[in-house]
C-alpha cells in the first residue's frame, strides 16, 4: 500500500511470505470480514503481494485482496464511501512514490471482464463463531505476452497489469507475501483500535480468527505449487499476530489478525 499517503504515521503487518526464488504468481483463499476502522485516516486490508525490486526507490508490486476503510478519506475521496470490505487491486513501480493507483483510478490495470466490479463490496462476510466465507485470488504471469493476470474465484479472469508498467516485474517476482495490513494514524502516539482481519488473535483459530489457506506460488513453467518454506512475521505481535500450519485440506495456511489497542498494545 502507498507509503506516502497524507496523515500516515505507521503501517503494521502480519504476513506470511516466501523469498529467495523466482515467482511468477501466487494463489490463496482469503477469509473476508468487516473489521472496525477507528479513524477517518485509516484502513485495514488483507491481500496478496507479488514483489520485486527494493524499497530504496524502485520497488515493483502487484497487490489484490479486500480492504475496509473509513467512510471518508480526504486523500482518497473517490474510494467507497462506506466501511464494507471491498475487492481491490493496486500496483506501483517506484515504491509508491509517483506511479500506481487503486483499482481503475489511473491507467494501468486493464479490466477485461465486467462481471466482476473492482471496488465492489464483498458479500457474504464471515462472522465470529458463525459462518466463514473466503474468496479465491490468483495472480500469474502470462508466459507468452508477459502480462500479470488476476483471477477472482474459480476461473473468472478480471483483467491484467501490462508488463510495460514495470521494471523488475518485467521478468518475475522475488518475493510473495500474504496477510494483513493496517494504518495507524493516532495523533497521541497510542496504538489504533483499527482491527486486522476479524479483530481477534491467531490463537483463537477457526471461526474466530481470520485466515489465508491453500497458499501456492506459480513456478517458472506456469504451474501452481504448494508453498513449502513459508515464513511468518508480525510487526507488533501484541497488537496483531500470525500463526502458520499445514494440513491435508487447507495445505499451507495461517491465522492472523488482532484488535489493535489492548492492555498489551497500549
Amino acid at each position: 500500500m502507498p507509503l506516502t499517503e497524507c496523515y500516515l504515521s505507521e503501517i503494521t503487518h502480519a504476513v506470511g511470505y516466501v523469498s529467495g526464488s523466482k515467482y511468477y504468481g501466487a494463489k490463496a483463499n482469503v477469509n473476508v470480514w468487516t473489521p472496525h476502522v477507528s479513524s477517518k485516516y485509516e484502513f485495514s486490508l488483507s491481500q496478496i503481494w507479488v514483489i520485486a525490486g527494493s524499497f530504496a526507490d524502485d520497488l515493483n508490486t502487484i497487490e489484490a485482496g479486500w480492504q475496509a476503510r473509513a467512510i471518508y478519506l480526504p486523500y482518497f475521496p473517490e474510494l467507497y464511501g462506506d466501511t464494507n470490505p471491498r475487492f481491490f487491486t493496486y500496483w506501483t513501480s517506484d515504491a509508491y512514490q509517483a506511479t500506481g493507483c487503486y483499482n481503475l483510478l489511473c491507467s494501468g490495470f486493464i479490466q477485461t471482464n465486467n462481471r466482476i466490479a473492482i471496488g465492489a463490496a464483498i458479500s457474504p462476510v464471515s462472522s465470529y463463531k458463525g459462518g466463514q466465507f473466503d474468496i479465491s485470488l490468483l495472480i500469474w504471469k502470462d508466459p507468452k505476452h508477459g502480462h500479470w493476470w488476476l483471477q477472482f474465484g474459480s476461473g473468472t479472469l478480471v483483467g491484467y497489469w501490462p508488463v510495460s508498467l514495470f521494471t523488475h516485474l518485467m521478468e518475475h517476482g522475488n518475493m510473495v507475501q500474504f496477510g494483513g495490513e493496517i494504518v495507524n494514524t493516532q495523533p497521541d502516539g497510542s496504538h489504533t483500535s483499527t482491527q486486522m482481519g476479524s479483530g481477534h488473535f491467531a490463537g483463537e483459530g477457526f471461526g474466530k480468527a481470520s485466515y489465508f489457506r491453500n497458499l501456492e506460488v506459480v513456478d517458472w513453467d506456469n504451474t501452481l505449487i504448494p508453498i513449502s518454506n513459508l515464513r511468518v512475521l508480525a510487526d507488533h505481535p501484541n497488537c496483531y499476530d500470525i500463526r502458520g500450519g499445514v494440513n491435508r485440506v487447507w495445505g499451507n495456511y495461517f491465522y492472523y489478525g488482532g484488535p489493535g489497542k489492548n492492555s498489551k498494545c497500549p
